[in-house]
């Protein structure tokens, strides 16, 4: 108790020991019992005032810690009654086992508490609850027997406590331990068995990431919360081994059971799913989770058939029948082997999966390859969204770049934040189909442009790429076969180019427009080339005639021929024509023998072909031998 103060000139003793007993009412802090001596200093207290003061102080400072640790008891008894209630109303083992360990880590004022459980099959022990861990590595760590702090509990049943894991010799520590132990920045641990009989299951710790001493009373406390554990955890057990039993016997609630876990299966496949294409995953990165959820492989089509993604399969054709039939129906339907789900946005069909090497699709899993294509169909519109968008952007671009009235300058800065160089020789492509329609013909073409790095976009009633390619014949013949069998119809594309810059292109699209024209009128729908591959037509109708690379092209095998062989080929082809094809008259102009003549004749036949004197082959000729002649004689 305070000691008595009497006596004269006592007034501020007596104020300092009611202060004094204020603070014990209030529960202050340590710290505060040092104001009231301050104070009557302050207020010019005696010596022996402020003796008697100090004496107060001591005895109110032992009372607040005998105050203290029965509050502490008090909490430690509380926490343990409520473990015990826990325990008797057992309903959730996890639900328990993170009460405990929360309590623990107030109790104890610890930064972290968990509690691991041995693996017998695994000779290890693995962590079951955590409670202000951080670090994901920490939280999945496994202990082998004997390895760490806690791998020594397990091993010999016993307590073990240290101030400074990382720097404590006692324990065996390996890499794994070690680096969890730091991610979660521990230095201070103290664990306890969790024991049922003479078994030890688990151990129980309390760890904070300052240097600390645990006091025995806490490894008391500890340990009985282990106690209490283990007690939950053995009962766990024999509750599930009831339900188990209980379960044997009652089919009916094992086939509800077994249905609510394939509906729980089919919503987190679904939520998965959806997760994967909201976080922008691909059509390859769905079409392999969908595979590995049902254990298959997965083709997803488009709308028009062509493969979009495929995983664990090779190319399978669009099965157009099963598509429509599953359309009709909502559900997923087998073809040969094969379920085909189509992929709806309400009645407009976005596609198609296909899933093979499943013949015998339980409903289950019919039921996860049907929810597959409401995932799908986000996907796919996602994609039509985000090219629509992209599309438009570019083709915007390819129109300001080919109409030339944009300054350059900013074409060139617009095209650069799309990826695409000017200053790079493009060449251009104008494309025509017959049949199909043109935003039909820009979405194949788009889809062939991905491939040549190419812009795609409508421009004056066509549909026009503009590809940093140096051969615009080559390309344009192989587009042009690409896009007939994407549409199932004639596509026609005249090219032109290479060219650099708006000034350029611009120029190049006029001629490729001119190309596409001449190709049509010649009668080549469904073929593609440059105004080069169209002979004397194309000289007529180029912008900058390019005249000796017309003669090279028609004439070239017999030119590089005479310059090997030291022979007259070109000079007896035109000595042939200009005698109006007598052979009589072209030995007298050449005044060589008639069978020389016609080897001669022979020999052209094979380098330029079986119909070089047909007469459409004849007038290129001619005009290439004038040319010849002309550029010879200059």
């Amino acid at each position: 108790m305070l000691p008595a103060v009497t006596g004269p000139g006592t007034q501020h003793s007596h104020t300092a020991v009611r202060r004094l007993l204020d603070l014990l009412a209030e529960g202050a802090p340590a710290e505060d019992y040092g104001r009231p001596s301050a104070e009557a200093r302050e207020a010019g207290a005696t010596a022996g005032e402020l003796a008697d003061i100090a004496e107060a102080t001591g005895v109110a400072l032992r009372i607040r810690r005998t105050l203290s640790q029965h509050r502490r008891r008090e909490a430690e008894l509380t926490a343990l009654f409520d473990t015990a209630s826990d325990l008797a109303a057992l309903r959730d083992l996890d639900a328990v086992l993170r009460a405990i360990v929360h309590r623990a880590k107030l109790l104890l004022g610890t930064d972290v508490t968990y509690l691991s459980l041995n693996d017998e099959a695994a000779g290890d022990t693995y962590m079951r609850v955590t409670d202000g861990s951080v670090a994901a590595a920490f939280q999945q760590v496994r202990l082998g027997m004997g390895e760490g702090l806690g791998g020594l509990v397990a091993q010999t049943a016993r307590p073990y406590a240290t101030d400074d894991y990382q720097a404590d010799s006692r324990f065996h520590h390996t890499s794994t331990i070690d680096r969890a132990v730091g991610q979660e920045g521990l230095r201070a641990i103290l664990g306890v068995p969790l024991r049922v009989g003479a078994r030890i299951i688990g151990v129980l710790y309390a760890a904070d990431r300052a240097r600390r001493e645990f006091s025995p009373q806490e490894v008391a406390l500890l340990s009985s919360l282990a106690d209490h554990a283990a007690i939950a955890i053995d009962g766990a057990r024999l509750l599930e081994e009831t339900r188990a039993a209980l379960a044997d016997l009652n089919s009916a609630s094992e086939t509800i059971r077994a249905h609510s876990a394939d509906v729980r299966r089919a919503e987190q496949a679904h939520d998965q799913l959806t997760d994967l294409v909201l976080r922008g995953g691909g059509a390859d990165e769905v079409a392999a989770a969908i595979a590995a959820i049902l254990d298959g492989a997965i083709v997803i089509h488009d709308s028009h058939g062509a493969e979009l993604a495929r995983a664990g399969s090779g190319p399978v054709p669009p099965p157009a029948p099963a598509v429509e039939a599953s359309r009709a129906s909502g559900r997923a339907v087998p073809q040969d082997g094969t379920w085909v789900c189509a992929v709806l946005a309400g009645p407009e069909l976005l596609g198609s999966i296909a899933l093979t090497g499943r013949a015998g699709l339980p409903d289950t899993d019919r039921l996860l390859f049907e929810r597959a294509s409401v995932v799908t169909a986000l996907l796919l519109l996602l994609r039509r969204s985000v090219a629509e968008t992209e599309d438009r952007v570019r083709g915007e671009l390819l129109t300001d770049l080919l109409a030339a009235t944009t300054d350059p300058g900013a074409l060139t800065a617009r095209a650069q934040r799309l990826g695409v160089d000017l200053a790079r020789r493009h060449s251009v492509l104008v494309i025509h189909g017959d049949v199909a329609s043109r935003h039909r013909l820009l979405a194949a073409a788009a889809r062939s442009g991905v491939a040549l790095g190419a812009l795609a976009g409508l421009h004056n009633d066509h549909v026009v790429l503009v590809a940093p390619v140096e051969a615009p014949g080559p390309t344009a013949k192989a587009l042009a076969a690409e896009l007939s069998q994407a549409v199932g119809s004639p596509v026609t594309v005249g090219a032109a180019g290479p060219a650099a810059g708006p000034a350029g292109l611009s120029a190049a699209h006029g001629e490729a427009h001119r190309c596409l024209s001449a190709l049509r009128a010649l009668g080549h729908a469904g073929r593609g080339g440059a105004l080069s591959d169209l002979g004397f037509v194309g000289v007529l109708l180029g912008g900058q005639a390019d005249l000796l690379g017309y003669v090279r092209n028609t004439l070239g095998p017999l030119l590089d021929y005479d310059a090997r062989r030291g022979t007259d080929l070109v000079r007896t082809l035109d000595a042939y024509f200009a005698q109006g094809g007598s052979l009589t008259r072209t030995r007298e102009a050449l005044h060589v023998h008639v069978n020389t003549v016609v080897q001669r004749l022979d020999r052209v036949g094979r380098l330029l072909g079986e119909d070089w004197n047909s007469p459409a082959r004849t007038l290129e000729i001619q005009l290439a031998l004038r040319l010849h002649r002309l550029a010879h004689g200059l």
